[in-house]
Parts: structure tokens; C-alpha cells; sequence
């Protein structure tokens, strides 16, 4: 029963239509269209105005209250947009959904009928202006089951679409690989997966559970792709069913029933790519620096691709790299192919350049929101693809596989459509295009009779006036007869008085029409004139209208050409990934990795691809470095243990390592005189610490917590780099831990492991374990500065320089003195208990009294002989010689 005491405020049918509308999304921002502004009200303006700084004001009352309202200009709400998505909302576009003449119509108190045409969000984003063309942009569904999980990811502005079945415990790195712009999962399931949505930067989307009911949602699939049963995709789960329904079901809505056509979902298998957690993705930079941008990055560092689409199936590759041995020989025969051509690769470079994006221009002509660019897309994609095509030809039945398949799906005498597609928007587009399609203006001259025949009544009237106004004088006989226009009558002739007398009499009166008598002139009209004059004021509405309906024509030819116009997009891509990959390769020296079905990693002069860029740019040499692994000890140790002091470079051969099987796997070439690979299914790095205070974890802890993530995971074919474990608690802690690692990772994982360390006492372990060996970055001291050699010898380094490492980063040498004579009692000490040796040290005061400097040491310090004259060093002698006989 309704509480009387609190009746609901009045509202106005208006806002009784707003408030409707906001019912339907309450987590998402209205964007309510009134003319030319789409509005926002109550907590929604307040959100907005907060967001990107547009005017907050009121309007109105509610409830006895002020309506908060904001408010952006329609031809600008895409940047509004932009904004606001990045700024992480939703946002529900509402649209007038008739003209105003048409509600008139219903009664003087009707109002515009209005409705949710389609709800923006971070994971359903298909605007260029909104997009990074560069990267993908994923919407994901989960979902669980006591069996396991599965998660399901389309990108709605290119219409792919995939699942992959997994495992409880492998939910997170998928999640954390494939990045997606939005999560979606059930309100069941969110706890598993808040704290991969909170590491990814993934908006999370909580759905019903009945949204991802199997039955329902094999029912949407079928529907969704016409099909009577889905044997054709693949054998899939209930919880892959669920997963996909999800993500069907979320895409339906957002889209208010206009729904991208997605690709047919393709089913990766459980193996198919190297397993890369987030932790490790971070500490490898692989997508992005810890600066969190892509620059400073693997991506970055590799990415010489020319197309947008290009750069986004690299992007890929790099992110998932493959575990099987033929797919990836593919494609590395594919970089082959353009790197043994430089002619080749230059050419087809070039003619990917002038490639739109196929992918995205064909899912915004199917949505409606496309424009005559993306009309302008397809052309040059097809047309470009074509020209790739042709100048592979010459060596096709040579060509590797990827490069036939390629060419295959770009060479437009196989596609008939497709080639008639591209010849017709070749002649029918104009060379100068606008963004939108309503600001008409991009059909060319001379392609449609209809449409010029148009446009010469609205841009060349006045000839044609012209013309007419001749004839007229011609026919009657009247020079001086002219023809004017006004807004009450239009076009007409305009006669003195004599002329008129003419005009009305027989024969012209029955063909010239009298339409007004005014003093010393009258007005006539023909019939011919009279629909001359419609004609000319409804020129520009005709034009634009015939320019659309042609736009809506081409578009539907595309949507029937949606198969081929794909397979060729991703042709275009894969091509691009492979002259681009074979460009960098060129640059850098890569060579080709062997990938085989071994447990061996023996690579030989490699260098960090990023690292060495950097030192490249600032006119230095990487110094490269071979490593040696093996996790069944034929070809070499399967535990490494390296030593060697701070800033030698251990990190960055740690990391090396790692991104040389990222780099093999993903198709590339590695920065490598040469390397032998065996198929790495999971790679693990714990380079660095920091504290993640979200999770209320120090940094010791968050280094636990990876490290007993990589104990528990890693298997034979597992690839570990690891440093500095044990380093955040005590000494015989760290150590204890640090020695149980090493020993856990050789004896129980069994895998490929290099293990970086200031434990020397590790150095032992290794001695004693049969797949166990010592390296160490090589350093010396001269003249009492250390110098970093950045070389990888065999055996333990010899000591840490831990002293003079913190003398060059600026410790004060009275710090640093102290601290070596604290080091020389320690090292004295043998096997002495240090707590015992530690309290016979004597205080930092009064060692530094005992050896405060004398006046002549003090004198001596602040000399720098290369700056005296010999004069001044004359005068400096008998200085120091008065100072000394001050001290005795």
C-alpha cells in the first residue's frame, strides 16, 4: 500500500518521459535529446558537470526542489562522450524518435516521442573518435561452474568474437592478457574477479544470473547468427554457453536491438596460447611501461606496422603468444618472406599505407553510425588490398602459407562484388568527404543524372532563371521582360503595365497566369515556372536526400559483402604484422628463433630489445649476452644462479630472457645472434616489488604472494626469472627463503629458472644441485670507482660492491667510509655470531670525532689541481706547509 503521507511529486508529461527513460539505465547517464542539446538532469548533470566541466544550471522544480540541469550542443556530444567514458560512466542516449510536426498532430499538449536508441559504455565503443585505433577494444563476459570457467570477448567495432574454456585459477590472466575495456559477470560470480577487473583497469558490469542461463543462451546464439544448431562453431560447454550468452545479451541491450553483426565465434583451445600472469605482464612492460603508457614499452619498442588494424593484431600477438610449433613457423616464414625482399616489403608498405580500416568502417555503416569516410575506408582497404596482392603475385606459388592465404582473400578478381564495390565508390565518392553523411556534399559530379541535375537547380538558379527568363522574352516578344523573386510569391515575372496588356491577351493569357497587380506593375506565372520555383527551393533538401539514399544504397551493399570485406581486413592486418616485423628486424639485426619441442632455451648474444633501443638513441652499445637453460640438463643447467652487483644489469638480463621467448612465440624475430627455443607454455617474472596498498599488502608480502603463485604454477616447460627474492625481511629470513625457492623451483617445478641474487651463499647451491650453475655480471674497480662491464661470466661474482655502488649514487664519504670500516669488522668476524660484533662496533659519533679531519686534510679536500695556474699552485704549497705545522 502507497505510504499517503509522502504522496509522489506532480510532474509534467515531459518529465514524466525523462523519468521513464531513466528508469530503463539507472547506472548510466541520461543524454535526453530537446532540439539541438542533449540534456542531463538531477544527479546525472551533477555527475557530468563534475566530469568534464560543462555549465551546471536549474531549471524547473521537482518534488519542491530546484532540477539541477547541463546541458551539450548534439554535433558535439561525441567528444562529450569521450570524455565521459574515460572518466568511467555510461552513458543511455535518448533520441527524438519523431519530428515535432508530428506530435503536433497527436494534440496541442503531445509532446516528442523519445527513446533509448543506445547506451555507450567503455567495452561497446565503435566511433573513431572514440576509439584508440591502435588498439583493440574488448568487452568480455565470465562466467563459472563447479567444472571450471570460461570467458567469452568480442570487439564490437570490428565484429570479432571468441571463447575460451579455462580453469578456476587461470580466470585472472586471461583476463589480465586479454585486457578488456569492460568486464561483465554475474552477480553470483563478481567475486571472483574484482581484483583482475581492478589490476586491468577493466570497468566492471554485474549482470543478473539468469542472463547467463545455458539454455537461453544457446537459444540467443542460434538467433543471433541464424542457425538451427551451433555444431558448425564448435562443441561448446554450458559454461562457454554461458559466458557468450552473457556477453550476446549485453550487447543486445546497449544497442537497443541494433546489434553488430559479430564474426562467428571462433573456440581457442585450453593450450593455445603462452600463459602470462599480470604481475608478469607488468614487470616485462610487454603492453605497457610502468609508467602505465604504451611508450617504454615491448609493443612500443617492436611496432613498425602502418595501419591501424596492423598495429591492433600486433598488439595481440605480443599480449598471447603462441605453444604451437607449426603456427608459430608460420609465422615466422611470413617475416621471412618480406625480410628476404627488401623491394617487396618497401612496395607493400606502401600500399598499406593508403588502406582505411575495413573492419571498423564496415561495423559503423552496419550500425548506422558510419559516415561517407568509412564508405571511403572500404574503398581504399579493397582497393589497396588488391594492389598488395598484385605484388605478391609474382611469387605466390613460393609464398609461405599466411602470405597465400592473404592474397587470396585481397585479390579482387576472385571477388567480383567486392571488386564492383570498390570500382563504384571509386567514381562515386568525391574527393573531399565530410564526417557525416547529413552534411551531404560527397557524391561526385557526374556519378548520379538525378543528383546533378538537383544540384544545378541549387547552385546554378540564377542561370537557370536566366535561361528561362530569355525564352519567356524570346516567345512573347517582350525585351525588357524580367523575372524576380520574393518570399510571398517566389519566382515570377514581373511586366509594367504595357507588358501586361500584352501578357493577358490572347494568345499569352493562356499560358501566362495573373497572380498580383500592384501600382505601375503586375505579377505573373507560368505552370512551368511555378514548379521551376519548388523545384529550386526544395533543391538543397532534395540533394541531401538523394545523397543519403545513395549513402544508405552503398551501405547495404556492404553489409551483404560482410564476409569477404572482413577475411580481407584481417589479410590486410596479418600482412602488415609480418612486413612490419620484418622491417624491425632489419633494423635491429633479429634473427630467426628454432622453436621446437625441446625443454632447452640457449640463445647466444641477445640483447633486451627495449633497453637497447634506449642506449641506441643515446649514442651507446648494448653489450649482448648468451644464456643457457635446459630444463632436463642435456644442453645446459636448468637452475642459473646470477650474482653480481646493483646496477651491473641483472635485472635487464633477467627480463631479456624472458621477452626472447615472448618475442619467438608471438611470430617475431629476437634480438639474438641466434636462438634455439623450446615451446615455453607460461612465463613468470618477479623483477621489482612495490607495495600494493589497495590490497593492504607491504612489499615483502606482495613479493610472497607472486612468488608462492610462480611454486604452485610453474610446470616443466614453465620459463621463471626471478630477483631478489627474500630481500624484504631479515637477513637469515631472506636467505632461508631465497635458498628454499632456488631449491623448490629445481627440484619440485623442474623448469626453465634463472634466479637473480645478493645471497651468495646461493652460489653454493647451485654448485651442489645437478641442474644448478653460477653466472655473474662482471664489474671491476679503477681507481677506486667501480665500473659495470654489463658482461655474463660463468661462476659467482666475487663480491657485491654493495660500498661503491653507494658512493656513486652520492652518499656522503664519511657514510661510506663508515660504512666500509663496519664491513671489514663483519668480514674479520669469520663465523663469529654478528649480533656479538655488531654491539663491539662503536657509535657513528664518536668514530667521526676520532677522525674529524685535521686542517691540512680539510685544505687538501677542496683542492682541484687541474683548475690552479702555476701560480696559484705555488702560493696553494706554502699554504699547505703553514696547515701541516699547525697539526703537529
Amino acid at each position: 500500500m502507497a505510504d499517503s503521507s509522502h504522496p509522489a511529486p506532480k510532474v509534467t508529461p515531459f518529465m514524466a518521459q525523462y523519468l521513464a527513460a531513466k528508469a530503463e539505465h539507472p547506472d548510466a547517464l541520461l543524454f535526453f535529446r530537446m532540439g539541438d542539446f542533449y540534456e542531463l538532469f538531477f544527479e546525472d548533470a551533477e555527475k557530468a558537470s563534475a566530469a568534464v566541466g560543462i555549465t551546471l544550471t536549474k531549471r524547473g522544480q521537482h518534488g519542491g526542489e530546484p532540477i539541477p540541469m547541463a546541458g551539450v550542443p548534439w554535433h558535439q556530444a561525441e567528444n562529450y562522450l569521450s570524455k565521459l567514458i574515460r572518466a568511467g560512466h555510461k552513458v543511455a542516449v535518448c533520441e527524438q524518435l519523431e519530428d515535432p510536426a508530428e506530435a503536433k498532430k497527436r494534440g496541442g499538449k503531445s509532446i516528442v516521442q523519445r527513446g533509448v536508441v543506445r547506451v555507450v559504455t567503455p567495452g561497446t565503443l565503435t566511433e573513431e573518435g572514440l576509439l584508440d585505433a591502435r588498439a583493440a577494444n574488448r568487452l568480455a563476459a565470465i562466467a563459472f561452474n563447479s567444472d571450471g570457467a570460461a570467458i567469452a570477448w568480442a570487439d564490437v567495432s570490428t565484429g570479432a568474437f571468441e571463447t575460451r574454456a579455462l580453469k578456476h585459477n587461470e580466470a585472472e590472466e586471461e583476463i589480465a592478457a586479454l585486457s578488456p575495456a569492460e568486464l561483465l559477470v554475474t552477480d553470483a560470480d563478481v567475486q571472483h574477479v574484482n581484483e583482475a577487473a581492478r589490476i586491468t583497469g577493466a570497468v566492471l558490469t554485474v549482470r543478473p544470473a539468469v542472463k547467463a542461463d545455458a539454455k537461453s543462451a544457446a537459444r540467443r546464439i542460434k538467433a543471433a547468427f541464424e542457425v538451427a544448431a551451433l555444431d558448425a562453431f564448435g562443441d561448446f560447454t554450458n559454461v562457454e554457453l554461458s559466458a557468450m550468452g552473457l556477453l550476446l545479451d549485453y550487447i543486445e541491450l546497449t544497442q537497443a536491438g541494433a546489434a553488430p553483426r559479430l564474426m562467428p565465434p571462433r573456440r581457442n583451445s585450453e593450450r593455445a596460447f603462452m600463459a602470462i600472469d599480470a604481475a608478469t605482464r607488468a614487470a616485462l612492460e610487454i603492453e605497457r611501461s610502468v609508467r602505465g603508457g604504451r611508450e617504454g614499452s615491448l609493443l612500443a619498442c617492436v611496432d613498425r606496422t602502418v595501419t591501424s588494424a596492423g598495429g591492433r593484431m600486433l598488439a595481440e600477438r605480443m599480449s598471447r603468444p603462441l605453444t604451437d610449433v607449426a603456427a608459430i613457423n608460420a609465422r615466422h616464414d611470413a617475416v621471412q618472406f618480406f625480410l628476404d625482399s627488401r623491394g617487396r616489403r618497401e612496395g607493400v608498405r606502401q600500399e598499406l599505407r593508403a588502406a582505411g580500416d575495413l573492419a571498423r568502417a564496415l561495423t559503423r555503416l552496419a550500425l548506422g553510425r558510419g559516415g561517407p569516410r568509412d564508405l571511403a575506408s572500404l574503398r581504399d582497404g579493397l582497393s589497396a588490398g588488391d594492389r598488395v596482392s598484385a605484388r605478391c603475385l609474382g611469387v605466390t606459388d613460393a609464398a609461405p602459407a599466411e602470405i597465400g592465404r592473404a592474397c587470396a582473400a585481397l585479390s579482387l578478381s576472385a571477388h567480383a562484388e567486392s571488386a564492383a564495390l570498390a570500382q563504384t565508390l571509386s567514381r562515386a565518392l568525391a574527393p573531399d568527404l565530410p564526417l557525416l553523411a547529413r552534411d551531404g556534399g560527397f557524391i561526385a559530379a557526374g556519378y548520379d543524372a538525378a543528383l546533378d541535375e538537383t544540384r544545378a537547380l541549387r547552385d546554378d538558379s540564377r542561370k537557370v532563371i536566366a535561361a528561362l527568363q530569355a525564352s519567356y522574352a524570346e516567345e512573347t516578344g517582350i525585351a525588357g521582360l524580367k523575372l524576380k523573386h520574393n518570399n510571398v510569391l517566389g519566382y515570377h515575372i514581373d511586366a509594367t503595365s504595357k507588358q501586361a496588356e500584352a501578357l493577358m491577351a490572347p494568345p499569352l493569357n493562356a499560358r501566362f497566369i495573373h497572380r498580383q497587380t500592384n501600382a505601375g506593375s503586375m505579377r505573373f506565372t507560368t505552370t512551368e515556372l511555378a514548379e521551376l520555383d519548388a523545384k529550386i527551393s526544395r533543391a538543397g533538401e532534395a540533394a541531401l536526400a538523394r545523397e543519403l539514399v545513395l549513402f544508405k544504397d552503398f551501405a547495404a551493399r556492404a553489409a551483404v559483402l560482410e564476409a569477404p570485406i572482413r577475411a580481407a581486413a584481417e589479410a590486410l592486418a596479418a600482412l602488415d604484422v609480418a612486413a612490419g616485423s620484418a622491417e624491425w628486424a632489419e633494423e635491429t639485426d633479429a634473427t630467426r628463433p628454432e622453436i621446437d619441442e625441446t625443454s632447452a632455451l640457449l640463445a647466444e648474444g641477445a640483447r633486451h630489445p627495449v633497453v637497447e633501443e634506449g642506449v641506441r638513441r643515446d649514442g651507446n652499445g648494448f653489450t649482448p649476452n648468451d644464456a643457457r637453460l635446459d630444463a632436463e640438463g642435456r644442453s645446459g643447467p636448468r637452475l642459473m644462479v646470477v650474482t653480481g652487483p646493483n646496477m651491473a644489469g641483472k635485472s635487464t638480463y633477467l627480463r631479456q630472457i624472458a621477452l626472447l621467448a615472448v618475442l619467438a612465440q608471438a611470430g617475431a624475430y629476437v634480438p639474438a645472434r641466434k636462438l634455439r627455443l623450446g615451446i615455453v607454455d607460461r612465463v613468470f617474472a618477479r623483477v621489482g616489488a612495490s607495495d600494493d596498498l589497495a590490497r593492504g599488502r607491504s612489499t615483502f608480502m606482495t613479493e610472497m604472494v607472486e612468488t608462492a603463485a610462480i611454486l604452485n604454477q610453474a610446470g616443466s616447460r614453465a620459463l621463471v626469472v626471478l630477483d631478489e627474492i627474500g630481500r624484504g625481511t631479515a637477513t637469515f629470513d631472506g636467505l632461508a627463503i631465497a635458498w628454499a625457492v632456488a631449491e623448490h623451483l629445481h627440484e619440485a617445478n623442474k623448469c626453465r629458472a634463472v634466479f637473480a641474487t645478493h645471497y651468495h651463499e646461493l652460489t653454493r647451491l647451485a654448485d651442489k644441485l645437478e641442474g644448478g650453475a653460477n653466472a655473474h655480471l662482471r664489474a671491476k674497480e679503477w681507481k677506486g670507482d667501480l665500473v659495470f662491464l654489463h658482461e655474463v661470466a660463468p661462476g659467482p661474482a666475487d663480491r657485491s660492491y654493495g660500498i661503491q655502488v653507494a658512493k656513486l649514487a652520492g652518499l656522503p664519504k664519511s657514510a661510506v667510509e663508515r660504512a666500509r670500516a663496519v664491513l671489514q669488522k663483519l668480514e674479520a668476524s669469520g663465523g663469529s655470531a654478528r649480533v656479538e660484533i655488531v654491539d663491539e662496533l662503536p657509535l657513528f659519533a664518536q668514530v667521526m670525532q676520532e677522525h674529524a679531519p685535521s686542517a691540512l686534510e680539510a685544505a687538501l679536500n677542496d683542492i682541484n689541481p687541474d683548475h690552479l695556474s702555476p701560480k696559484e699552485a705555488l702560493e696553494l704549497l706554502y699554504k699547505l706547509k703553514a696547515a701541516a705545522q699547525q697539526d703537529l
